[in-house]
């Protein structure tokens, strides 16, 4: 069998890139941030452009951190715009690979399985890459970042940990260069999948790199992590079983559906409610739009740092990353139906009901997040029995019709086309949400 050669291609500050594209200036020289201006001072960018980290700006900061000595450009997020750029890379891959050999990560990052394709084209992986990386340079005026591997897990430390070292930014990796480069290389967190609790827990015991870990006993990595630790074990000692064929024929257990929010501000108890109906409906919208039901749905609510008096004191001085406190990062529960559906006038008071049972009523509401589980195929093939003509039965018909016919008028005049009450009380986001993607403005 021959080794495999898989890429990993990254763009380089994506968003931030697309916008010094979309105005002319040069990605790499431009002093630009992709951020809310219409946000306070502590949102954070979304994206920060090269140069900008030349001068020490972190990616992902927020924006008072940014030097006030420093002049830059402050770009609105265009998420639209990012996905229709992210769409055309992923058609320059077409060009070359079958979309069977193409795992796309995530809007800005793709993996590709090039081994097949090497002696085709009469390039080595590393040339491959270059030659891709200047393919999306000179057509769209994106530059990016290229790891080369013999496995997917070396192919992404490549690209993470040497690409963004390396003169022409691409990082090339086997089992025995990585042992030979990598294994004693700091901090464990630049690894895929080590985050500040692994490495917490790894440096208890005395591990710092990938050589101790490797070097270790397997039955204490075993005893420390369970069955990650064989993972864990694996990706110290470079390798990495799953392939792009793993990948593409993987399916999950169960499905489910999610939908979350961090509110712009601290809601109130009273307004959190209506946040709770309005994403509900949403989850609804979302479920019969796919022809899918549910038979569980849970909540979680993430608290601010005010209470919820009128006095407006606080009741909690500091607040994290998310919204909440340390103290109490916030309160959730599920709801279980007999049956499993997509019906809005079943999940809605269900789940306002659940609100107000585990919800602190004297705090405020910054963060909301709900999830479906055990979703499944709706099942229409069923025929009206006797008892399906009660009173109650066709009321229950007559609102899931409704709630069909709304969701195809807001398919073919926009999402803004049907709207209920609630939507224009004080504090509701859907409107705002109709014109966002993953949170952030769409640009359209």
């Amino acid at each position: 069998m021959p080794e495999s050669t898989y890429l990993c291609i990254d763009l380089k500050s994506f968003y931030a890139s697309v916008e010094c594209v979309e105005r002319g200036l040069d990605p790499m020289t431009a002093r630009l941030v992709v951020a809310h201006p219409m946000r306070p001072s502590g949102s954070i960018c979304l994206a920060v452009s090269p140069a900008l980290k030349k001068l020490g700006v972190r990616n992902r900061c927020r924006v008072f951190e940014i030097p006030k000595s420093i002049d830059y450009i402050m770009a609105v997020p265009r998420m639209k715009k990012y996905i229709d750029y992210s769409a055309e890379i992923y058609g320059i891959y077409l060009e070359y690979f079958s979309p069977e050999d193409i795992y796309v990560y995530s809007v800005d990052e793709a993996f590709l399985d090039v081994t097949h394709y090497l002696k085709y084209y009469g390039r080595t992986g590393k040339e491959m890459g270059l030659f891709l990386m200047e393919e999306i340079r000179r057509r769209l005026g994106l530059r990016a970042t290229c790891g080369v591997g013999t496995n997917l897990y070396l192919t992404k430390i490549a690209l993470d940990i040497m690409a963004k070292h390396a003169p022409d930014f691409v990082g090339e990796l086997d089992e025995e260069t990585y042992r030979k480069r990598l294994w004693d290389h700091r901090p464990l967190t630049d690894f895929w999948r080590i985050g500040p609790g692994i490495q917490r827990r790894l440096a208890e015991h005395g591990m710092h790199t990938m050589r101790e870990i490797a070097q270790a006993p397997e039955d204490w990595i075993y005893r420390l992590f369970g069955v990650d630790g064989e993972l864990l074990i694996d990706h110290a000692w470079g390798r990495e079983p799953v392939t792009m064929r793993d990948l593409k024929a993987y399916k999950p257990r169960s499905k489910g559906l999610s939908n979350g929010q961090l509110l712009p501000r601290d809601y109130s108890f009273t307004e959190g409610k209506t946040i709770i109906k309005e994403m509900v409906t949403e989850l609804c919208q979302e479920l019969t739009a796919k022809h899918l039901v549910t038979p569980v749905m849970s909540l979680y609510i993430g608290y601010g740092s005010s209470s919820g008096g009128t006095d407006g004191s606080s009741s909690h001085g500091h607040t994290d990353a998310y919204g909440g406190d340390e103290e109490n990062m916030g309160d959730g529960g599920s709801v279980t139906m007999m049956e499993p559906t997509n019906a809005e006038y079943l999940w809605i008071p269900a789940m306002v009901e659940l609100y107000e049972k585990i919800a602190d009523s004297l705090r405020t509401v910054r963060r909301v997040q709900f999830a479906c589980s055990r979703v499944e195929k709706e099942n229409c093939a069923w025929q009206m029995s006797l008892f399906d003509y009660t009173e109650e039965a066709q009321e229950a018909r007559k609102r899931q019709k409704l709630q069909q016919a709304a969701l195809e008028i807001q398919g073919r005049y926009g999402k803004d086309a049907m709207l209920k009450g609630i939507d224009f009380e004080e504090g509701a986001m859907t409107r705002t949400r109709n014109h966002q993607i993953g949170g952030h403005k769409s640009g359209e």
